[in-house]
Order: C-alpha cells, then sequence, then structure tokens
C-alpha cells in the first residue's frame, strides 16, 4: 500500500478545487442559458429539454456498459426521480423571474436541509456545529426572503422548495446507492424529468390555473438561436455534472462542498450581464450566512 506524500495530497486537493470551481462556473453558465431559454419557452419545456440530454449520454452510457444493480427499492427510486424532477422546476421557474444569484442562493440551501432529514430519516448524528449551521442558514433564508405581513412570496416558497426538494432527492441517494448503480440513479432523475414535463405539456391546454403556472406551459418549439439556447444548457449541465464528480474524486467532500458555494458568486457576476441587479445589503448578508452555514455543514461531513 502506497503512501500518500504530503506534496501528493496537495496536488489532490488542488485538483480537486479546481475541478469544483469549474463544476461551479459551468454550473452558472447553465443558469444563464436556462434564464435565455426562459424568455422563449415555459419553465416547464426548459427542464423538459435540460433533462433529455441527460438521458441521452447516461443512456449511452448503460448501453455501452450494462448496470449491475441488487435492486430491491423502486419506489424510493421512483421518489428520488420525481423529488429531483420537481425541485429542478421550481428552480427554473425562479430562475425566469429573479435574479439568477437569488434563484442559485436557495438552491443551495439543500445542503442545510440534507442533514436535517438524514438525521430524521437516517439516524445520522448531528453535532452542535451542524445544529448551529442549520439555525444560521434558516436565518439567512429569512434576511433573502424579508417576509412582509402577507407572507412569503410565490418565488420565495419555490425558492425554499428547491433546497427542500433537492434535499429529499440527495438523502434517498444516500440509501438507493446500497441497492443500484449510481447511472441507474441518476437516469431515474433524467427520465423522470423528461416524462412528467412531456405529461404536463400534453394535459397544461385544458387547464388554466395561475397559481400552478410554474407546472404548466404550452410546448412552443425551439427557432434559431433558441436551439443554441437550449443545447448550450443541456451541455453545460452535463460537463458540470462531470467536473463536480471528478472534484470529488480527488479531494475530501468536505472541502469540495465548500467550494460548491463560489457558484453563487458567479451565478451573481454572470447574472450582471444578463440585466440582474446587484443584492442589496440585507440580501447579501442572507447569502453570506447561507454560505457559512453550508461550509460548516459540509466541513462536518
Amino acid at each position: 500500500m502506497g503512501i500518500i506524500t504530503p506534496m501528493k495530497q496537495i496536488k489532490q486537493l488542488n485538483l480537486g478545487v479546481k475541478y469544483m470551481l469549474i463544476s461551479s462556473f459551468l454550473f452558472a453558465l447553465m443558469g444563464a442559458f436556462a434564464k435565455l431559454s426562459s424568455e422563449h419557452m415555459s419553465s416547464l419545456e426548459v427542464v423538459f429539454f435540460r433533462n433529455i440530454f441527460g438521458v441521452v449520454i447516461i443512456g449511452f452510457a448503460i448501453w455501452k456498459s450494462p448496470l449491475r444493480n441488487l435492486g430491491g427499492k423502486p419506489f424510493l427510486l421512483f421518489f428520488r426521480g420525481f423529488m429531483g424532477f420537481i425541485s429542478l422546476l421550481a428552480y427554473f421557474y425562479n430562475i425566469a423571474h429573479i435574479s439568477l444569484g437569488d434563484a442559485v442562493t436557495y438552491s443551495k440551501t439543500a445542503p442545510i436541509f440534507t442533514a436535517i432529514f438524514a438525521w430524521l430519516f437516517l439516524k445520522e448524528k448531528l453535532t452542535l456545529n451542524s445544529w448551529f449551521a442549520i439555525l444560521v442558514g434558516f436565518g439567512g433564508i429569512l434576511l433573502i426572503t424579508q417576509p412582509s405581513g402577507i407572507g412569503f412570496s410565490k418565488y420565495d416558497i419555490l425558492g425554499i422548495f428547491s433546497g427542500i426538494g433537492a434535499a429529499l432527492a440527495y438523502t434517498s441517494v444516500r440509501e438507493l446507492k446500497n441497492y443500484y448503480d449510481i447511472r441507474a440513479i441518476v437516469m431515474s432523475f433524467m427520465l423522470t424529468g423528461t416524462v412528467a414535463p412531456f405529461f404536463l405539456l400534453l394535459i397544461s391546454p385544458y387547464f388554466q390555473i395561475p397559481e400552478l403556472d410554474f407546472m404548466l406551459g404550452e410546448f412552443i418549439m425551439p427557432e434559431g438561436i433558441v436551439w443554441l439556447y437550449v443545447a448550450g444548457m443541456g451541455i453545460l449541465a452535463t460537463l458540470s455534472q462531470y467536473y463536480m464528480t471528478k472534484a470529488y474524486g480527488e479531494t475530501k467532500a468536505g472541502i469540495v462542498g465548500a467550494v460548491s458555494y463560489t457558484n453563487i458568486v458567479f451565478a451573481i457576476i454572470v447574472g450582471l450581464f444578463l440585466g440582474d441587479s446587484l443584492p442589496t445589503f440585507v440580501t447579501t448578508c442572507g447569502i453570506v450566512l447561507i454560505v457559512f452555514a453550508g461550509i460548516i455543514v459540509a466541513k462536518q461531513k
């Protein structure tokens, strides 16, 4: 068994950090293409095109090397796919209607909720530091949402749900990885995120419910430059996942998880080029608290 020298450890750390920075930047660019696509189609259709690229890529990987599954958890597998889909739907709807930085910040609350769900459902222990991080994270959410006398806005609710839905999906993955090939778990998400939007697009003309506009929409065939937006979104999402996977393979999960919060910074910068305004002082404080909380949770793991 070889000895890992300090220089080798530093090299692995640098590689992991570099890959995660690339992943975070690509993810922010993916959000920009999703925002541009949303100007020409519904968020539901954006989710459809986002996932169909993944189905093709993962499907090809499975065709090249068949799955090796123990199986036995079909309902949990479906749950992972469904929660991932509706979380992504809420996320893309917010991308279309609020600043890119705010939408990404809401989604980055997922590790905080994951810690809670892992404690509730998987009986994982939470340290005092983790509980402190959770409280700080909720404080950050309150500063961003700034609820008025009438409560949270629709975008606040969907933003928080994008974090909760992703957390439930991530928590289920911790159990599913003991029974299924990781590609099968990813495919459950991609396939659900393709079939469900297709079905909702078919039935949308028969429903006129303004409150549910985030999950309804008319199918509009992309034309001209919109195809570039759609293709860019799918390709960048895939590349972002690729580099994120490489990052976790090179460096400790806690370090990589902490670096992943640069995604918010990249999203704010990219959003400025799309016409977003800079976050207010109160919102910035909320973002800082969520990043701080997420880093603490990541370090605990």
